[in-house]
Order: C-alpha cells, then sequence, then structure tokens
C-alpha cells in the first residue's frame, strides 16, 4: 500500500511539474508575468513567493495551474503590466504558451526513453529463433523443434521475428519452404500454414494464418551512443503517441469497451504494480503516462489547453477574441463533461478493483 502511495504521488507529482513548468518557462521567455505557480487544486497547503510569482502547493493533487498577468481579459491591469499581459499578447505568443504544456509532457517521455537508451541500451527485435511449439498444429507435424532458427522461407532471406511473422501471417495458407538450422546442421522443410481467427493488440478479431510458433524466449539489448540514444527516443515516444491516439479512435468506434476507461485509481495501482517491479519499470510507466497526458491536454475541450486552442483559432478566423460570457459557458460545459468523464472512470475502477460482482443495482 506505501510502496502504491508513495510511487503514485511521484509519477503524478513529476508529470504535473513537468506539464505546468512548460507553461511558466515560455510565459517567462515571451514576456508575460506569471502570478501563481501550483502543483495542485484547492486551499493551498505550503507557498512562498519569489519574485512576482506565488510557488504553492495545494491540496488536490490532480493536477495543477499556473496563474498568468492579464490571464482573464476583463481583469484590470495595470499601465505598467500591459505589456506583460496574457489577453494582450499576439495570438502566436499565447498559442506558444498554451502548447508549451503537452510538450513539455512528450519531451519529459523522449527524455525517459533516451536515458534508458543510453544507461540500459536498445531492445533488439526478437530473432527468427524458434521458441514454443503449439502440439497439433503444422510447425510440430512438419518437425521444428524448439531452438531451431529459421534462416529463410521460400529463399527470402530472415533474421527477425517480425519478418518471419508477416511473411506466414500473408501467406494465404500457401505452403512454405522454411530453411531450418538446427544446432550446425542447416536443412529444408515444408510447412503449410492454417487459418485462424485471433485477437490483435485492440482486442478486434482478424482472419490470419499460423504454423503454431512464437518466439524464443530471450532479450537482448544494443549499447549506443547518445544521438542514437536520443533518435531512438523521439521514435518510440512518436509510436506511443500513435498508439494512443489509435486506441482513442478504437473507444469512439467502441471497438475498445468505455469500460477500459480508468481513472487515477487505475494510475495509482498500475504505479504500485511497476514500482515494484523496479524503478526500470516505474520510469516506462511515466513516460506512457506522460504521453497520455499531453495527449489529453490537447483535445478541444474548454478548460484544457486544446479547449485554449479552440478559442484562439476562432479568435483568429473572426479577428477579434470571443466574448467573455460566450467562453464562461463553453468551460462550463466542459467542466461539466470532465467532471462526468472522471466520475465514469471513477466508478470503472470501482467494479474493475473493489466491486467486481457489481452494487447490486
Amino acid at each position: 500500500m506505501l510502496t502504491t502511495i508513495v510511487s503514485t504521488v511521484i509519477v503524478l507529482g513529476i508529470l504535473v511539474f513537468v506539464h505546468e513548468l512548460g507553461h511558466f518557462l515560455l510565459a517567462k521567455k515571451l514576456g508575460v508575468g506569471v502570478l501563481t505557480f501550483s502543483l495542485g487544486f484547492g486551499p493551498k497547503l505550503i507557498g512562498r513567493k519569489f519574485g512576482e510569482t506565488h510557488y504553492q502547493i495545494s491540496v488536490f493533487p490532480l493536477g495543477g495551474f499556473v496563474k498568468l498577468t492579464g490571464e482573464n481579459p476583463e481583469e484590470e491591469v495595470k499601465e505598467e503590466d500591459r505589456r506583460r499581459s496574457y489577453s494582450l499578447a499576439p495570438i502566436w505568443k499565447r498559442a506558444l504558451i498554451i502548447g508549451s504544456g503537452p510538450f513539455f509532457n512528450f519531451f519529459l517521455a523522449i527524455l525517459i526513453f533516451s536515458l534508458i537508451n543510453i544507461f540500459v541500451g536498445i531492445p533488439l527485435p526478437p530473432s527468427s529463433r524458434v521458441g514454443e511449439i503449439s502440439p497439433g498444429l503444422p510447425a510440430e507435424s512438419a518437425g521444428l523443434k524448439k531452438g531451431d532458427t529459421i534462416l529463410s522461407i521460400d529463399g527470402v532471406a530472415i533474421d527477425k521475428w517480425d519478418d518471419l511473422s508477416k511473411i506466414i501471417r500473408g501467406s494465404q495458407g500457401k505452403e512454405l519452404l522454411l530453411k531450418v538450422k538446427r544446432n550446425d546442421e542447416a536443412f529444408e522443410i515444408k510447412v503449410t500454414p492454417n487459418p485462424s481467427t485471433q485477437k490483435n493488440l485492440f482486442g478486434e478479431e482478424v482472419q490470419t494464418f499460423i504454423i503454431g510458433i512464437t518466439p524464443f524466449d530471450e532479450v537482448a539489448v544494443q549499447k549506443v551512443n547518445p544521438v542514437t540514444a536520443l533518435g531512438t527516443g523521439i521514435l518510440q515516444t512518436w509510436q506511443g503517441i500513435q498508439l494512443t491516439v489509435l486506441g482513442i479512435v478504437k473507444i469512439i468506434q467502441r471497438v475498445i469497451p468505455a469500460k477500459e476507461i480508468g481513472s487515477p485509481i487505475m494510475i495509482a495501482k498500475l504505479a504500485g504494480e511497476q514500482a515494484r517491479k523496479g524503478i526500470l519499470s516505474l520510469a516506462l510507466f511515466t513516460a506512457i503516462i506522460s504521453i497520455n497526458l499531453g495527449l489529453i491536454n490537447l483535445f478541444p475541450i474548454p478548460i484544457l489547453d486544446g479547449g485554449h486552442f479552440l478559442f484562439l483559432g476562432l479568435e483568429a478566423i473572426l479577428r477579434r477574441p470571443l466574448s467573455i460570457k460566450k467562453m464562461e459557458i463553453a468551460q462550463q460545459v466542459g467542466l461539466i463533461f470532465i467532471i462526468f468523464l472522471m466520475l465514469f472512470a471513477i466508478y470503472n475502477d470501482l467494479i474493475r478493483y473493489f466491486f467486481p460482482g457489481g452494487f447490486g443495482f
């Protein structure tokens, strides 16, 4: 329990701090005043003022905020502070300040992945060495054994499991000629893949072909220089963004059931599980959640960063800011939506972890 609490506080604290730090640094860099930097919402627990900015930690840790000079267009700003007012800044400045929060979340993921790549190494893809053989399927009938290495299929050289799997899955049931290495001996065998219905990463049923083999259980990493580690870290973050976007699309399409949506309860449980596996697992988990946080904040929902982008886009099109009344109504609607979504997610997690049989109604 203590591990779960501590790891959750660390993960959420880092993610919120980095996100708000992005807004803070860009505002300072672009000459916009920052009045408050808060980790958490609600009543202040502790705080101290340095210069013009009041730094504080608040009661509710699920978020944070940066209050900027002149953030509210109706706010009275002293004449000497008008040049440092957010609402009077050009649209491009405000857009950069808004976008810096999600960008820093993506940057954190890149940093974590890159550091792991430097100190641990880059995971190498599984080789074409055969692991387990499923009984009663074509691989067993053809004589393949655990530890065999498949060198080629129909004359096409193979050294990665992904290439091997792609050819078999796309074979359409056609007989394949495999060149196999066993110990120091190389020989050829023929195998005809069977049709199979399997579930993909998102639980969708797909038609494919299999011969009944799995990759050999081996983990290999390659030590790389910092430049390669950074490039791979950027690629890993981009792949994480693509996978997260695809997952969101699948939820909207109802391929992934809505009951899979989780709340901070799920984050806390997963953070505890990863912490017990070690610092490496917790770091990877933090990177993944940081990507999710960055993307969610870009949704065009008022009160989120994406909602502010929406307001700026409308201002650019209309050549005038939206009225305060309209923005307030939109933000209230956005807040109600977020509250209901959070309640729904909490309900899912209560069913998932505490009341698997339901609440009895």
